[in-house]
């Protein structure tokens, strides 16, 4: 599959920001702009998406975004296929270094502040809401009262096969009974 481009952008250069205030901004996609993010985020709809904060300088080269993602959104349940509409109201926090170290080693452990990234010539303030949109979805979104039934397997001509009896201990409750009638009758 070749490399789309994303479906929503807003670039900022640090070099071009303001380096002593605040960068505020407010990103609310229009109608044609959601549905093209809707395809690409695998969602029916989506109705709504915000995405509202502040990106500030940090010392002389490094830089801390916060914002709020808001959005509504339709999936499909996973049971029936129904629309499940789901409310979206996210914190998102990012810092951008300048001097961020390199791990030396090809196995290293993850660092304590996972919100810190190196500082790119161009941040994409659009990339940030889809990345944040995409980690807020509901990986199973479920309709009201929408439950997975029981599964039944068999080969042709053979007694059907519950959950219950693959249970590796199924039947230890059934055998354990059997043997306490049995040394009540001695």
């Amino acid at each position: 599959m070749p490399d789309l481009p994303p479906p929503f952008t807003h670039p900022l250069r640090p070099a071009d920001l303001a380096q002593r205030k605040p960068t505020r901004f407010v990103l609310a996609p229009d109608a044609e702009a959601r549905a093209l993010i809707a395809a690409w985020a695998g969602v029916v709809t989506l109705a709504r998406l915000r995405f509202v904060g502040t990106l500030t300088p940090r010392g002389r080269r490094d830089w801390q975004l916060e914002a709020e993602l808001d959005a509504e959104v339709v999936q499909a349940c996973v049971v029936t296929l129904a629309p499940v509409t789901t409310r979206l109201k996210e914190p998102v926090e990012r810092r951008w270094l300048a001097d961020l170290p390199e791990p030396a080693a090809d196995e290293a452990e993850i660092p304590e502040d996972v919100s810190a990234e190196p500082l790119p010539e161009v941040i994409d303030l659009g990339m940030v809401m889809l990345e944040a949109l995409e980690l807020a979805l509901p990986l199973y979104p479920r309709a009201p009262g929408a439950e997975f039934g029981a599964v039944e397997a068999t080969d042709s001509g053979l007694a059907p096969m519950r959950d219950d009896a693959l249970r590796p201990f199924a039947g230890l409750a059934q055998l354990l009974k059997g043997s306490s009638d049995e040394t009540d009758e001695r």
